[in-house]
């Protein structure tokens, strides 16, 4: 028998802040605020305040990508890796897991199905979440925005990820049990090198190791740190999925050079990154 969920969702009405309870067809929390579960199983928390723009996030079609991409094995080297990576941080049985910014799903469905965990997922896109809960429908999916507010209770995650995603430490730390961990992948410097200089121009290499544990230390102490590098074999097809998912290629101006590229070999890679909490 699977334990009883352990994680409270928080009402993210400004000033509220007290436990949501799942109802049949919405969530409410004790002082009325209520939020409509959609037909796919997501609960959409986001705030007008907290909203950039009137459809925040990934767009339809970049979410859309993006599956195509994970479908078609291109990312298995990574998902492995981080399958590894988390199964050796000898997790309690059964860990209560939230990926921040997890897209369409892919990566939370694999590593919850192998920890057999409580599974959570949050992000900024209706159409990621959506096609998230249509897809993998154990999770709980919540749309919110991880810049302001992760509408969790203090300590309810034995993990945390951000996958290539948001990165807002105080948050974070505050939503992980005290021995909880969090694991951070960011592009390598040569992630899409091949990519980025066929589209952008762009010859240098990146890296963004230094800044991110520069952003996590007044909250997180660093654990460990590896890359995880493959080479993609890629068709056309491939290249504009690849590329329409993420900001390179997503600008007006690069559409023509994006449609013009072929297949071949492509670098993929990331830095991957597992932090504890600070006392």
């Amino acid at each position: 028998m699977e334990p009883s969920p352990r994680v409270v969702l928080l009402c993210p009405v400004r000033g509220c802040g007290t436990p949501l309870t799942r109802g049949e067809r919405a969530w409410a929390c004790p002082r009325g605020h209520s939020f409509d579960q959609a037909k796919s199983g997501y609960v959409n928390l986001l705030q007008p305040q907290d909203k950039r723009s009137k459809t925040p996030g990934d767009s339809r079609e970049a979410v859309a990508a993006r599956r195509r991409f994970l479908e078609a094995g291109h990312d298995a080297p990574f998902l492995d890796d981080l399958r590894a990576t988390i199964q050796a941080l000898s997790l309690p049985d059964h860990p209560a897991v939230l990926d921040v910014g997890c897209g369409e799903g892919t990566h939370l469905a694999a590593i919850a199905s192998a920890l057999q965990a409580e599974a959570h997922g949050l992000d900024l896109s209706v159409p990621a979440i959506d096609l998230a809960a249509r897809t993998h429908p154990a999770p709980t999916w919540v749309v919110a925005n991880a810049d302001r507010f992760l509408p969790y209770a203090e300590g309810s995650f034995d993990l945390a990820m951000s996958l290539t995603a948001r990165m807002n430490a105080p948050e974070l730390r505050r939503i992980l049990a005290p021995e909880g961990r969090l694991l951070v992948a960011v592009p390598a410097e040569d992630d899409l090198a091949e990519l980025r200089e066929a589209v952008l121009g762009e010859k240098h290499l990146r890296n963004r190791v230094d800044r991110t544990v520069a952003t996590f230390a007044g909250d997180f102490e660093l654990e460990s740190h590896h890359l995880a590098r493959w080479v993609a074999r890629l068709d056309a097809a491939g290249v504009r999925d690849i590329l329409t998912s993420t900001y390179r290629g997503g600008r007006e101006s690069q559409r023509g050079r994006v449609e013009g590229l072929g297949g071949g070999a492509v670098t993929m890679g990331r830095d991957v990154l597992v932090f504890r909490g600070r006392v």
